[in-house]
């Protein structure tokens, strides 16, 4: 009966502190996103007169929202170590970001992770499924001008094409300097069996942690964002002149990241939001590419990709099997904590409910005087 019983409290506190939670961020979201659209309406004339400065108030506001998500977890004890290259060297850089796919936690992690990467967060752009378009942050990425991606083959050529106009109109002109994708075009749970099937059937890698990646976004964020050197390389120097007349680098990096969770269950964004699993530690893995080693034609292409998520595979694997990632010799530590700053937090929290407070009492005189 005393097992039964503390059982049941435990189970209790749990709810309570789920509901709490939910509450919290139902609030949060209710405040955050709306203040953040009607800053921005509020600043159009600024986007007419100066563009840049525009985006860099844009960005810095993206961050502060993508951290606000990030403390949801943290507050919950969902922190991250992270293994490999550090990336923290060439955060000012332009990159290609390619991570695997196990859940929608993958998104709130490297919102997590990435938050201490200098200026990243908010100059990035993220590729993602075009059903997060109607989540309560679809709003959000629209404005900051993410690329949200139908999949299916009825889709592929049209989407590639989208895709294309997409960074010419927008990836300059915002200062964009990150594209982050997850090349596997879908959760690992829903893919693995159908790209083990295809593996077999073109006699390629059979892969258990990872799914085989698709070609098609790869491929053309190289061919936009690059200069195309003759010996099927992407060059350092892409010659495209910015909003400011400058002239661009154009990729320098690709950043091949990998995502491990305790005994293979990833966090989803349920536990995300309510916090019922007990403090978990996500492992990130990173390895940098200088862009002048990544081939872009197609054939060469594909089978540089396939290599990267066998050596996922291996890496997986290897976590699976003592609980870290292998270290190469050549990194200076072979792990890293990564933290928040709890009053950096604890600001920008304040600022939203600020704001959310600042806009109603706006919005609420206006009706009055209307009506």
């Amino acid at each position: 009966m005393a097992q039964l019983l503390d059982g049941a409290g435990k189970l209790g506190w749990v709810l309570l502190r789920a509901v709490v939670r939910f509450v919290f961020m139902f609030i949060n979201n209710c405040v955050a996103i709306p203040s953040y659209c009607l800053y921005l309406l509020l600043l159009q004339p600024l986007r007419i007169w100066d563009r840049s400065a525009f985006w860099h108030i844009e960005g810095i506001m993206f961050k502060w929202l993508l951290a606000m998500v990030s403390s949801w977890g943290w507050i919950a004890g969902y922190t991250v170590t992270e293994w490999g290259d550090d990336v923290r060297p060439i955060s000012e850089e332009e990159a290609m970001v390619i991570v695997n796919h196990q859940s929608t936690g993958d998104v709130c992690t490297l919102m997590m992770c990435l938050q201490d990467k200098g200026t990243v967060v908010r100059k990035m752009m993220w590729l993602m499924d075009h059903v997060f378009k109607y989540t309560n942050f679809g709003l959000v990425s629209l404005i900051h001008g993410d690329f949200f991606i139908r999949q299916g083959k009825a889709h592929r050529d049209k989407q590639l094409v989208y895709l294309k106009d997409h960074l010419e109109k927008y990836y300059h002109s915002r200062d964009r300097k990150w594209v982050v994708l997850f090349p596997e075009g879908g959760f690992l749970r829903k893919r693995r069996e159908t790209s083990q099937v295809f593996a077999k059937k073109h006699s390629l890698p059979h892969l258990t942690h990872v799914t085989l990646p698709r070609l098609g976004a790869t491929h053309v964020i190289l061919k936009t964002l690059s200069a195309q050197q003759e010996n099927g390389s992407v060059g350092s120097e892409s010659g495209t002149p910015n909003q400011t007349g400058n002239k661009r680098k154009g990729l320098q990096w690709v950043i091949d990241v990998t995502i491990a969770y305790p005994k293979a269950r990833p966090m989803d964004i349920q536990t995300w939001i309510f916090g019922y699993r007990p403090p978990t530690i996500t492992h990130v893995h990173y390895r940098m590419y200088p862009i002048k080693e990544v081939p872009v034609e197609s054939e060469a292409l594909g089978d540089w990709l396939y290599q990267r998520f066998v050596e996922k595979e291996e890496l997986l694997a290897h976590f699976y099997d003592t609980g870290s990632f292998p270290h190469d010799g050549t990194q200076k530590v072979a792990s890293r904590q990564m933290t928040l700053d709890p009053v950096w937090l604890c600001a920008i929290q304040s600022f939203a409910f600020a704001s959310g407070f600042m806009w109603y009492r706006v919005l609420q005189y206006l009706y009055c005087c209307l009506f």
